[in-house]
């Protein structure tokens, strides 16, 4: 049996399609109420094919949800640690969930367990938990996921590769083992080299959208098409095609905290990594840059300006507004005085004001949000965005010029509507820089 610890958005993940491979799964989490909905097939994130895997593994017998992660570990041969390690405050990432759940299963781990860490955790993590479990009969293995929000039940079942470090080898091929039925090829490394490829990875593609945004303010300074650079540029094979989209920013829950985190780690062993300082700012310059084009298309001044925002989820396909590019904009023009409704089909309730976002009333339709605004902001690239009616969009919308900063919105469409784009990475029609804003309809 497999016990996975932790139902949030990574254990839930892992253990739904761990069950759908044909292992026996055990999910513990500590909130009854959450565990409770999870038993009556009740999915608390949207994550595309997870409730389809729930509904299947409660029905097949090979999913369960227990209150507690002793009554999940204490029954399994496997035993995967889904726990959250947030950002401390300091780069580094906040282990005291993950230490004090160990110290509490330890005991009651049955002999020759594996405990297998899939949080991700600083370098030393998987040494410091074997210490602290002082156990020779039990193993402990790193298996860092590499999950994307709204698309993480098709990484986890159609994964590149398979990451598992260990110091006891029989251990890591135990646990690669169970994904065999995947036929990814399988990492077997140590300990350490797996705990430090998932702060790598994250920090590498975090690195390459923040030199993509770059580009983009480039190409618009030179006259050039950051997606023809891109397009270009991606047919090489050292470099490929993903990650190479411009936008506002990145963010999530991963990608900030692990850039911080492998920053603070190479300080910590006193390595020079200044590409990572250089990235992190250039993804603050590519939201000033968003928040640059809302200002001039509003005039040069957002003082009582409303503004519409479509889109306040990091990205499509999910509803995490942790760490997102787009409450980071809505933060710099609500600084500004912008005053911000939005809409977007993953949230349907008002935002309150937080130490790191602004209030946003949240209207029920993206025609909605847009009655009355000054300037509409697309700040993230949900499909529904490609097939707005634009004439609609028009009809309600006091001003004329839309900031398109995912790359929606259709430029001949808006036009014919008598709306103008301002795009991310190109000129389009109307440049806020060089004319003013059309008036009555008419599209420069």
């Amino acid at each position: 049996m497999i016990a996975v610890i932790g139902s949030g958005y990574v254990g839930l993940t892992t253990g739904a399609c761990l069950a759908s491979l044909g292992h026996p799964v055990v999910c513990g989490d500590v909130d009854l109420d959450k565990v409770e909905r999870l038993q009556r097939g009740e999915v608390p994130i949207l994550e595309d094919g997870l409730p389809e895997l729930l509904h299947a593994g409660l029905a097949a017998g090979t999913l369960e949800f227990v209150h507690g992660a002793v009554a999940a570990a204490e029954r399994a041969e496997y035993v995967f640690l889904c726990l959250p390690t947030p950002d401390g405050g300091d780069g580094r990432a906040d282990l005291r969930i993950v230490h004090a759940v160990v110290a509490e299963i330890a005991p009651h781990l049955r002999p020759g367990a594996v405990l297998v860490t899939k949080s991700t955790v600083p370098v030393g993590t998987a040494a410091e938990i074997t210490a602290a479990v002082d156990r020779p009969d039990v193993a402990v293995v790193s298996n860092p996921e590499f999950l994307q929000e709204g698309s993480a039940v098709r990484n986890f079942l159609h994964p590149d590769r398979i990451v598992v470090g260990s110091d006891d080898r029989a251990a890591a091929a135990a646990v690669a083992a169970l994904y065999a039925p995947l036929g990814a090829p399988a990492v077997v490394t140590s300990a350490a080299s797996a705990e430090l490829i998932k702060y790598a990875f994250n920090a590498f593609l975090a690195t390459k959208l923040s030199f993509v945004n770059a580009v983009a303010a480039l190409a618009e300074a030179v006259g050039a098409d950051v997606a023809e650079v891109t397009h270009g540029m991606g047919f090489d094979e050292r470099i490929g095609p993903r990650f190479l989209q411009a936008g506002p920013g990145w963010g999530g829950s991963c990608f900030p905290k692990d850039t911080r985190a492998l920053a603070t780690i190479a300080d910590d062993h006193g390595v020079p990594f200044p590409v990572l300082a250089a990235t992190v700012t250039a993804n603050e310059l590519a939201k000033d840059h968003v928040a640059d084009k809302v200002r001039r298309a509003a005039g040069g001044s957002l003082a009582g300006a409303p503004v519409a925002l479509w889109g306040l989820t990091f990205k499509a396909g999910t509803d995490d507004l942790r760490d997102s590019p787009a409450l980071a904009v809505a933060q710099r023009l609500a600084a500004e005085g912008a005053v911000l409704t939005a809409y977007d089909p993953a949230i349907g309730a008002d935002l309150p004001a937080t130490a790191d976002r602004p209030a946003i009333r949240v209207a029920a339709d993206p025609y909605r949000a847009a009655e009355g605004a000054a300037v509409l902001v697309v700040l993230t690239e949900w499909p529904e965005f490609r097939t707005v009616d634009l004439a609609r969009v028009a009809a309600v919308l006091d001003g004329r010029t839309v900031v398109d900063a995912r790359g929606v919105v259709d430029e001949d469409v808006a036009a014919a509507a008598g709306l103008a784009v301002v795009p991310l990475g190109r000129r389009g029609r109307f440049d806020p820089d060089r004319s003013p804003e059309p008036a009555g309809g008419a599209v420069a």
